[in-house]
């Protein structure tokens, strides 16, 4: 099968499979209350991601994906989707999930070799090598984009619309690198994740969404873009520069960031949940729910061309990196303090 044929194959199984797998999903009770902190109205199912990631595995496999690179992945992405169904429908305990998304992090890092060695020239004085600290750094960036992409899962379209562009940045990387293997085996996913977000963004033909992905499939989405921004940024690929990755990723990361920094700062749990997200902000404000996720969708873009079209244009890593940076630092003070942000947003919505 060739590489579109791949790509074709797994949006048309989604597409064709959401609506059959959901009625099953009903019928057995499995769905996500409306209530607490939630907006939806009615019970919806979060089976994006035990739809999305099986036909990944299986339309991957079947364009020829080499498993003696690629095994460990699906190793993992096979247990992180089955701790997050059973999350999903009856909550386990935070410890429990942690050592789970631990020991699949551990499975693509070490037999997977997505090793985070080096962060590129960021600060002007030559690259940074991480030397024994490459594995540990490595692990706690998978655990960290687990729960990222997790935690932003918040709107209808968000989670899975951001990935998709950050997948996005990472198909044209490879493009523009010649890496026709990776590009087909993320564009897979890329179609498989287009399939399901025909239910679950809003549009014209959806006014809210039908499905949602689960903890099952946002963390297996935060996962698997794990093991790409690794993989491309390091030797032997070379795909991408650290600090593209940085500004690809920024907004999950960041938001994430901030929400623990915060939650801690007030002496809680740093995965207690709130309503304290940049989403919840924007909601705040008074954009509504398609309209907040499309802002989110469009920043996404446009961090995503500052890192890696910065880059490529020559514009130094250490100004790039100092960007960012500051945008974390804006990040947390909005984290901590949002009711200014939220009051002029407010004003310009009206």
């Amino acid at each position: 099968m060739g590489s579109f044929g791949g790509m074709f194959l797994a949006f048309f199984v989604v597409l064709a499979a959401i609506p059959a797998v959901r009625r099953v999903a009903v019928n057995a009770g499995f769905v996500d209350q409306p209530g607490g902190r939630k907006t939806h109205k009615d019970a919806v199912p979060p089976i994006g991601g035990i739809v999305i990631f099986p036909v990944f595995i299986a339309a991957s496999i079947l364009a020829g994906v080499n498993l003696v690179i690629y095994w460990p992945l699906f190793a993992a992405l096979a247990l992180v989707l089955l701790m997050g169904a059973v999350d999903d429908h009856n909550h386990i305990q935070a410890w429990i999930k942690f050592m789970i998304q631990f020991v699949a992090a551990f499975l693509i890092v070490l037999p997977g070799g997505a090793q985070v060695f080096q962060l590129g020239d960021m600060f002007g004085l030559g690259v940074v090598g991480l030397g024994f600290m490459s594995i540990p750094f490595s692990v706690f960036c998978v655990v960290l984009l687990i729960n990222a992409i997790n935690l932003m899962d918040g709107l209808d379209g968000l989670a899975g619309g951001k990935s998709f562009i950050m997948f996005g940045w990472l198909m044209a990387a490879c493009a523009v690198a010649g890496d026709g293997q990776t590009f087909m085996i993320i564009g897979i996913l890329e179609a498989a994740l287009f399939g399901f977000l025909f239910y679950n963004m809003r549009h014209p033909f959806r006014r809210q969404a039908s499905v949602f992905l689960g903890d099952a499939g946002s963390m297996a989405l935060g996962m698997v873009l794990a093991w790409y921004v690794i993989t491309l940024s390091q030797e032997p690929a070379n795909v991408l520069a650290p600090v593209s990755v940085a500004w690809i990723v920024a907004l999950p990361v960041i938001d994430a960031c901030g929400q623990f920094f915060r939650r801690m700062k007030e002496g809680r749990h740093p995965f207690d949940p709130d309503r304290g997200h940049f989403h919840h902000h924007l909601i705040a404000a008074g954009l509504p729910v398609g309209k907040a996720t499309m802002f989110i969708l469009v920043i996404g873009v446009i961090f995503g061309a500052i890192g890696y079209g910065g880059v490529l244009v020559g514009i130094p890593q250490p100004a790039l990196m100092i960007g960012w940076l500051g945008l974390w630092a804006v990040h947390m003070v909005l984290s901590l303090k949002p009711e200014p942000f939220v009051q002029r947003l407010s004003r310009l919505t009206k």
